[in-house]
This record gives C-alpha cells, sequence and structure tokens, in this order.
C-alpha cells in the first residue's frame, strides 16, 4: 500500500512534469512554420508508447501520432530533438507514474485534424482500375513500395481493378530473375490483390495497334538516323519519310518486321505529332525500333519492339485505365499517350503526378544492385545493406508500414529530400503502429 505521502510526492512529480521540457525559444519564432508546436500532444503520444511498453518509450514510435495532429514530414528533422528531450524525460519516471500522468493527457490521443493522405478521386460506381508498372530490371525496392502503395490504396479505398504491369520491352534492361522477384514483392505488398501482366507476353497486340496507326496517317517509319533527325526537330521541319504514303508505310513496316528486311538503326517507327509544337519532346516521337538482343523471357522471337509510350497506351485503352498514379518525371510521357489515345478516340484517364524522393545516402538503382550482387558485394536480394522489400521482409517490416508511409505523403508533387535514418526512424513508427 503506496503511503499517503508517497503518493502526494508521485503526483506532485508528475504535474510538475509540464513544466520541465520546453519548446526552444528558436523554435517558437514566426520564421519557423514547419516547427510542430502542441508540446502537450508530444508527451501525451510518448506516454502512450510508455504505458504500452513497460515504461519505454520509443522516438520512432511517438513520431507517427503527431502527424495525425499537423505535423509535415519538412518538419520532422526540427522537431526531433524536442521528442528526444520528452522521451528521455519520460523515460526516466517510473510505469505507476508515467501512467498517472498518462490519464492527465490521453485525451488528446487520436483527435484527428485534418491532413494530407488519400485525396479524394472523381470514381464512378464501378471503381477504379489502376496500375503499377515496375520495368523488369530486379525486384522492388522502397521506392517503388511507396510509388505501388499509393495506387493499390486508392484501389482499396474505391475498388474495381488492380494490374502491377511489368514492362519489360526493352531487351537491354530485362532480367531474368526479376519476374519471379517481382512477383513475390507483388504478392506481399499488395496482399495477393493485384493482377500481373506482363507486357513482353503481349508483342501482337502491340503490333495491330502499329497498324491501326499507320492505316490513319499518324504514323510512320522513319529512315533518319537518329542525328540526321535530330536536326530536324531542332529546326522544327520535316523530315522526308513523313511524307510517305499509308501504303508506302504498310510495306515499310513490313520490312521493319521481316529478317531480311532493315538492320538495327534503319528504320524507327514514329508518331505523327507536330514538328513545330513548342516542347521539342512531342514532336514526332519514336514509337517501336529494331532490336536484335536476346530477350529473358521471349529470346529471338521478336526483332521488332515497342518503347514504352506505345505499349504502355495501348495496354491503358485495353485495360480499360480510368486513374494513374505516376512520378512527376513522366508528365511529357503522359502527354505523348494522351496524343496516341486522342488519335485512336479514347478517353485518356485521369492522371496523379508523384515528386521524388530523394535518398541522400541510399541506392535505388536495380542495376547497380543487380551489379553488386554478381560482384559479391552483397550476398544476395535479401541482403540487410539493400533498401529492397525481401530484404525488409526479412528484417521484419510488414506492408502496412508503407501503406500508411505512403498516405502520408499522399498525392504531392513536391519533391522531398530524407535521408536514410530519418526515413527508418519513420517507417519504424509506422511498422510498429
Amino acid at each position: 500500500m503506496v503511503s499517503e505521502k508517497i503518493q502526494r510526492k508521485r503526483e506532485d512529480r508528475t504535474n510538475s512534469f509540464s513544466l520541465s521540457v520546453q519548446i526552444p525559444r528558436k523554435s517558437r519564432s514566426k520564421d519557423r512554420d514547419n516547427v510542430f508546436r502542441d508540446l502537450n500532444i508530444i508527451r501525451a503520444y510518448a506516454l502512450k508508447n510508455a504505458v504500452e511498453h513497460e515504461g519505454l518509450a520509443v522516438v520512432g514510435n511517438v513520431v507517427p501520432g503527431l502527424f495525425n495532429h499537423g505535423l509535415k514530414k519538412e518538419g520532422v528533422g526540427k522537431i526531433m530533438p524536442l521528442v528526444k528531450d520528452v522521451v528521455a524525460e519520460i523515460n526516466g519516471l517510473s510505469v505507476e507514474e508515467q501512467k498517472v500522468l498518462f490519464k492527465k493527457y490521453e485525451d488528446l490521443v487520436g483527435h484527428r485534424v485534418e491532413r494530407e493522405g488519400l485525396h479524394a478521386l472523381k470514381v464512378g460506381r464501378n471503381g477504379i482500375v489502376t496500375r503499377f508498372s515496375p520495368s523488369a530490371s530486379g525486384g522492388f525496392h522502397i521506392g517503388h513500395a511507396l510509388t505501388g502503395s499509393l495506387s493499390y490504396l486508392y484501389f482499396k479505398k474505391y475498388g474495381g481493378k488492380f494490374y502491377v504491369r511489368i514492362e519489360d520491352t526493352n531487351p537491354d534492361n530485362s532480367f531474368k530473375d526479376s519476374y519471379k522477384m517481382i512477383k513475390e514483392d507483388s504478392k506481399w505488398l499488395f496482399d495477393g490483390d493485384a493482377e500481373i501482366v506482363i507486357q513482353s507476353e503481349r508483342m501482337n497486340l502491340y503490333y495491330k495497334y502499329v497498324e491501326k496507326l499507320i492505316k490513319k496517317g499518324s504514323a510512320y517509319v522513319c529512315e533518319c538516323s537518329s542525328e540526321e533527325f535530330k536536326k530536324f526537330v531542332e529546326g522544327k521541319v520535316d523530315c522526308g519519310c513523313r511524307s510517305s504514303s499509308v501504303k508506302e508505310n504498310v510495306l515499310k513496316w513490313g520490312q521493319m518486321l521481316d529478317k531480311k528486311g532493315y538492320e538495327v538503326g534503319g528504320a524507327v517507327l514514329r508518331f505523327k505529332s507536330d514538328m513545330t509544337d513548342k516542347n521539342p519532346a512531342m514532336r514526332d516521337f519514336p514509337l517501336a525500333r529494331i532490336n536484335l538482343n536476346k530477350h529473358p523471357l521471349q529470346g529471338k522471337k521478336y526483332r521488332v519492339w515497342p518503347l514504352m509510350n506505345l505499349a504502355v497506351a495501348v495496354d491503358d485503352i485495353e485495360m480499360k485505365m480510368t486513374h494513374i498514379i505516376r512520378a512527376k518525371d513522366h508528365r511529357d510521357n503522359a502527354l505523348r499517350q494522351k496524343m496516341i489515345f486522342e488519335v485512336l478516340g479514347k478517353k485518356f484517364p485521369w492522371t496523379g503526378f508523384l515528386g521524388r524522393i530523394h535518398f541522400k545516402d541510399m541506392v535505388l538503382s536495380t542495376s547497380e544492385m543487380r551489379n553488386g550482387v554478381e560482384d559479391g558485394k552483397f550476398s544476395g536480394w535479401d541482403d540487410v545493406k539493400l533498401p529492397t522489400l525481401v530484404s525488409l521482409r526479412k528484417r521484419g517490416y510488414n506492408p502496412g508500414a508503407f501503406w500508411k508511409f505512403a498516405e502520408q505523403i499522399g498525392l504531392n508533387e513536391i519533391d522531398k529530400k530524407m535521408d536514410k535514418k530519418e526515413f527508418f526512424l519513420m517507417l519504424d513508427g509506422f511498422n510498429r503502429g
């Protein structure tokens, strides 16, 4: 039985706690708008975490709760010293003292304010059709996980269909082991809800669309070298190939497909747009090229391969995409694909763009990772030094951590910078939350 004197002493200690840790004067200045200022909210989540974990609060578990009350990602670095101070002081109390103090603050926990996350979309009664489109260059890493999770969350919110479409129409950038890794990563990250589609298994479909575009006079076979065509683009003038008739282009397309026809680099299929377009990237962009290198799945079955804008536009039409979320550096590609849609009389899907997260001290190049694995620098794709999903699964992370992280970022076109320590601090919090 605790004596009345000891109990009064404990209550005095816990009641005086609110005066011990203060927001630094510098952080209270008007020019520090990204600083989270509600010290009581920090205390509430720190105490909650301590009470739930045998008296030991963890900084990484406290921060995610603050996002519910207005903390922005860009303010995390500035608030960390304050959170650490609060956590350190709370961990200095006994469990019983923490429980007494938590009663003072527990009403503050869970009172959410309006926050960024899943912005509302205009959706039909059948939900949405959306996709995530990794290249066949390796398994998923944290960048894939965050971008793919956002599209998946919208699918979960509205219902419909969600595709993982493996883009592998470039034989030079397709890696055989990646197909298995992508399927396993997708099954884990997207809870088995994704329908897997492989582009190289749809080649005849792309060829049919090429014929449609040629017959509409919207595509032509160009025999100019890349250097020659670059000069035409810069001069905003047509190349001679552009005036070929539909009949001539049909014959030339047949020569591209024929093993005895054009050699590599001898011809390329182009979309007939506008050579005076103010954006040079829009001027008669390429749709397909000859590539005789061996493909990991198709071998040398095909000699003409669709480029990204053709394959993506065809698949988005055929799969009846309604909503697409993509990195903002694909903005020009989206415009090119929209041109193809319009020529074919199709409605272009709603498209949202995401800013890039620049990780200051993490390599996210799948080709560099693959080289490291092959050279023995890493023990495998599941090496703990790699930011791959197979590695993070092995380390105990769950899919929900990435879903929460992606929701927190939301549909935001602003680029962000983040270091490894900050990323994993937040991910750890989402993983335990």
